[in-house]
């Protein structure tokens, strides 16, 4: 069972699928917080606010002034008990393919959010990680623990790209990658596992609708990595169905 868990991105797609899932299992967590940038566009997030003890913020993650601020609403919802899988959603992925067609404002814009972001989230937050693994110190290292986990992409696999175009986006999420890598260094003395999820070819409105996998079967098979995350995924790259995978 966790205990906490902060998911940005959750207006639509896999974001929601997964808070969807996490009210559904058997143990939810005790705290789940859904952010999105505009929570009042977000019905469907809306709908979920019913559920007792879950709750849902509004989080932008590219307007990094407001982190202190958003730390702090964190620590009035987690009181001592910190947060234990910070999971690092939102993303963003522009519609240039070929060179011809990258602008500078795409590949920056999508940098911003899909690397500049999880990196800087996780250095406001990392202090409530600790104290979660802290508190946490009799269970097993993983997501009952500390965890950070980052939202990639195959795309990101340098050794699988044998594709052209989207350079914004397989880019933004190779350095994502390597942020989880470093991650995972840093904080390993300090038992937080990090890790990067690809959630597989999704029917959302990012993967499109010849995706062959649909939004409830990547969200079950994330859910279920996430729960039994361990130190052997500490610095991973990993499948939405737990298959390893190549950098």
């Amino acid at each position: 069972m966790i205990k906490s868990i902060l998911i940005t991105g959750c207006n639509r797609g896999l974001g929601l699928g997964l808070v969807k899932h996490l009210l559904s299992i058997p143990n939810p967590p005790d705290k789940l917080i859904a952010t999105c940038r505009n929570l009042e566009k977000a019905k469907d997030v809306q709908l979920l606010q019913l559920q007792p003890l879950k709750l849902n913020l509004n989080s932008d993650v590219t307007d990094f002034n407001s982190y202190d601020d958003f730390k702090l609403k964190l620590e009035n919802i987690l009181k001592d008990d910190g947060l234990n899988v910070l999971f690092n959603n939102a993303g963003t992925s522009p519609k240039s393919t070929k060179l011809h067609l990258v602008k500078p404002s795409q590949l920056v814009d999508t940098f911003v959010t899909n690397t500049v972001a999880p990196i800087m989230l996780t250095k406001t937050l990392v202090p409530l990680l600790k104290t979660a693994a802290q508190k946490n110190s009799d269970k097993p290292i993983g997501s009952q623990r500390a965890a950070i986990i980052n939202m990639s992409s195959i795309l990101g696999s340098i050794s699988e790209n044998n594709t052209e175009g989207l350079y914004p986006y397989k880019c933004s999420k190779a350095a994502l990658n390597m942020a989880t890598k470093t991650l995972s260094n840093e904080l390993k003395n300090d038992n937080i596992v990090a890790t990067s999820i690809h959630p597989g070819w999704v029917k959302t409105d990012m993967g499109g609708p010849k995706a062959p996998l649909d939004v409830d079967t990547s969200v079950k098979g994330i859910v279920d990595l996430i729960l039994t995350l361990s130190s052997d995924h500490n610095g991973g790259y990993f499948q939405y169905n737990g298959k390893a995978l190549p950098w």
